[in-house]
């Protein structure tokens, strides 16, 4: 009865073959790996992410996100103090400077400031530039709203 089982999981079993192929098409290797570089020794971080970025597709994101992460980084701590990325769609970045005289600088630097990030994150990341400054306080809303004409009185 022990050699009928026995030949029963033999026949039933796939024959194994040295250096088999794994579901991905790599080959795999059996053995110690020895002491020269082998594909099963552990990888930097830093290269493991890259082949993923790049199998899955994410380098575009991952640079659009650097504009947003790094932005000191990519701009300088100057420029980075006095501005602040807010949007970033179909390579087209909108920059809200923290002042008007700082949104002028900065449109006149316009130029200047898409070679750098070019270089720091990749080349048609972003094309264009929309600089603006500061948002305008609205009167609208707020505790002490009164209805009427608003403050054009105390403007005269």
């Amino acid at each position: 009865m022990l050699d009928a089982a026995k030949a029963r999981r033999q026949a039933a079993a796939p024959t194994r073959r040295r250096g088999a192929v794994r579901g991905d098409g790599e080959k795999r290797l059996r053995g110690y790996s020895g002491s020269g570089p082998d594909p099963r020794d552990p990888q930097p971080l830093g290269v493991v992410l890259e082949r993923l970025m790049k199998a899955r597709g994410w380098q575009q994101p991952a640079a659009e996100a650097t504009v947003f992460g790094a932005w000191e980084k990519v701009v300088g701590a100057e420029v980075a103090q006095h501005s602040r990325p807010v949007k970033l769609e179909d390579g087209e970045l909108t920059v809200e400077a923290r002042s008007t005289a700082w949104a002028t600088q900065l449109r006149l630097l316009a130029g200047s400031l898409l070679q750098q990030i070019g270089r720091e994150v990749g080349h048609n990341v972003v094309r264009k530039l929309h600089i603006h400054g500061p948002a305008a306080p609205s009167w609208s809303r707020g505790p002490r709203r009164v209805r009427g004409r608003g403050p054009r009185d105390t403007y005269g």
